[in-house]
């Protein structure tokens, strides 16, 4: 799926703004990058396309809390349950952040555990929401919202980036990300170790290697924004997202096109598809069987009805056609059959209760109807279970019982 990856502006609502965007056909690979203002940003279509904002190390400060146990429920982002988790970490952390927490957005780190400290992302509610409403006015609203460096992403590595006349850095620092200003008394205070790796822009390669004395390595700016839009985080929550099954619905369409296009997932599309051949293939087998059996059985039932009864020269349905060829023997012979008054009869008085004798009798086209009859819906249940062996069905009507046959002797 193309993904449109931008990196949110210090003055979202200033029309000169530029976003750096980069833009990736998979996810993975690096396409078109450049810096633009909003109107000039590449468009994606909202079915094959995704819009990623990307939030700057200076524009988020990292705190890790306790949360109390019970604060996380499973679904915790829903509704009632994100206004608690909100209220806690407005007061876990109002002492620590300078600004009131009614203008300040949260967010938790990805599945957090509900037994260790958590990390939560702060940043300004106001900007960050002008910053959304400003794409998404354009045509290119957010699906995601990432961190530009998380307190995990760090690692052992020092960055050094944005323009030789206001370059920063960003490190960890007890865990934590950190943003220095690049100076001669930052770099000094800093005391960075020689064995750990600084990664710099190509605008401030040189002075980066200057002031550090040593040598740098070189990092596109469109590099780490494709690898903060390949993390885990999401800071679109509480009142950002619109619900937990919309939260869902956006993880499961990420991971769905994720699968579809990217490189890393082909081996497992291949062995997909080859399970499905696979599979496919057995089910015809299997039906093609069965159709074969289906096809040798009617044949014998014709063959033996032509067999026994030669005069049947065309066969529509052989079983009933047996039927009525039995049944006229009978006939011809002068034998009872079960169509016969005689022969419902007594399987009747066979099963029915002792002393049950009807009042009256009407018998048409082999059904005989019983009238005079009390009996229970218990008994005439039971009357009918024991002659459908024998070939009856038995129904009740008022204090009558129809008796007829549904198949042959």
């Amino acid at each position: 799926m193309t993904t449109l990856i931008v990196t949110l502006p210090p003055e979202p609502a200033d029309p000169g703004a530029l976003y750096d965007y980069v833009l990736t056909p998979d996810g993975s690979t690096l396409g078109e990058q450049s810096r633009a203002p909003l109107a000039l940003l590449p468009l994606v279509g909202k079915a094959g396309g995704d819009v990623v904002a990307v939030v700057t190390a200076q524009h988020l400060s990292w705190h890790q809390v306790q949360l109390p146990k019970g604060t996380l429920g499973r679904h915790f982002f829903q509704e009632g349950g994100a206004l608690r988790v909100r209220s806690v970490l407005e007061g876990l952390l109002e002492d620590r952040l300078l600004d009131d927490t009614e203008q300040l957005h949260f967010a938790i780190e990805p599945r957090p555990a509900t037994d260790a400290p958590v990390w939560v992302a702060v940043c300004e509610r106001a900007w960050l929401r002008a910053a959304l409403q400003a794409l998404e006015q354009s045509g290119r609203p957010v699906s995601r919202i990432v961190p530009e460096f998380a307190p995990e992403s760090l690692g052992d590595t020092l960055y050094v980036m944005g323009e030789p006349d206001a370059a920063h850095m960003v490190c960890a620092a007890q865990g934590s990300v950190a943003v220095w200003p690049l100076s001669k008394a930052s770099v000094a205070l800093l005391n960075w170790p020689e064995e750990k790796t600084i990664v710099a822009e190509p605008a401030v390669v040189a002075l980066a290697e200057q002031l550090f004395k040593r040598t740098v390595t070189l990092q596109q700016s469109a590099q780490r924004q494709l690898q903060a839009a390949q993390g885990a985080w999401d800071l679109a929550q509480f009142d950002l997202v619109n619900s937990s099954s919309a939260r869902t619905w956006k993880r499961w369409s990420a991971w769905i096109s994720s699968f579809a296009r990217s490189p890393r997932w082909r081996a497992a599309r291949l062995a997909l598809l080859a399970l499905l051949a696979i599979n496919l293939a057995g089910l015809n087998a299997w039906a093609w069987k069965e159709q074969s059996l289906l096809s040798v059985q009617r044949l014998a039932i014709r063959e033996v009805l032509t067999t026994t009864f030669p005069n049947v020269r065309v066969v529509i349905d052989a079983p009933v056609q047996m039927a009525k060829e039995v049944a006229a023997l009978q006939q011809a012979s002068g034998a009872p059959s079960g169509r016969d008054l005689e022969s419902i009869l007594a399987a009747f008085g066979s099963v029915a209760p002792v002393g049950t004798a009807p009042s009256a009798i009407q018998f048409i086209a082999g059904e005989a109807r019983l009238k005079g009859l009390k009996l229970s819906e218990e008994e005439i249940s039971s009357i009918s279970f024991k002659l459908r062996s024998q070939g009856y069905a038995v129904s009740g009507e008022g204090d009558s019982v129809l008796i007829k046959q549904v198949s042959g002797l």
